[in-house]
């Protein structure tokens, strides 16, 4: 095992209620026949995260029964309906005391992004100072790689729909940018129109 498998925990964020198709939750939209929020783990998983934290929220019931999630950590997140900032901050808080040193994020409607995308954000990974970061044409996107030096600050500044976008401003001198457009697809899975993308 290398030491980025070992110190870095993925964190699937997979809490949305889907609003804008109609209250599906994203976690339990098809794709390749399972639903999307197993196959974000499996992406994880492939791309070299050993140990994956999938955060909860809309109709979590029904997707702990329909999604194979073995061997991942469930969280849940009473507070979804509040934006995604609440299920960041849901996913880092369960990974203190884990022994892993980095959260690599990725979200669960942007199945375009594989694992060669994600393993390349993780071979950033070099210590809990870590910031790296997806981007696509040089533009910053997901997955997003945060050493745990970070977590706290993320946490504070994590609101409403904006998860992490103001630490990251905040800290752009500190991130490395790896180009992951020659090999993914940045595109998230927000109204009818997108679900064109699923298989």
């Amino acid at each position: 095992m290398t030491h980025e498998e070992d110190q870095v925990a993925g964190l699937l964020l997979a809490a949305g209620g889907g609003r804008r198709l109609g209250g599906r939750p994203k976690a339990l939209l098809e794709h390749r026949g399972r639903p999307l929020v197993e196959y974000a783990v499996g992406v994880l998983r492939a791309a070299g995260c050993t140990r994956v934290h999938v955060v909860l929220g809309a109709r979590a019931d029904a997707v702990r029964e329909r999604a194979r999630l073995d061997g991942c950590v469930l969280v849940d997140n009473p507070e979804w309906e509040h934006g995604m900032g609440s299920s960041l901050r849901a996913g880092l808080g369960s990974l203190a005391g884990t022994g892993a040193r980095a959260a690599l994020v990725s979200l669960v409607d942007q199945p375009g992004i594989g694992p060669r995308a994600v393993a390349r954000v993780l071979a950033g990974y070099q210590d809990d100072t870590s910031l790296v970061s997806a981007a696509y044409d040089g533009v910053r996107g997901h997955p997003v790689l945060f050493g745990a030096a970070h977590w706290a600050g993320v946490a504070a500044s994590a609101t409403g729909d904006r998860g992490a976008r103001a630490y990251l401003k905040e800290h752009e001198a500190a991130i490395t940018l790896v180009e992951c457009g020659d090999v993914a697809e940045p595109y998230d899975i927000d109204t009818e129109d997108d679900l064109g993308h699923l298989e």
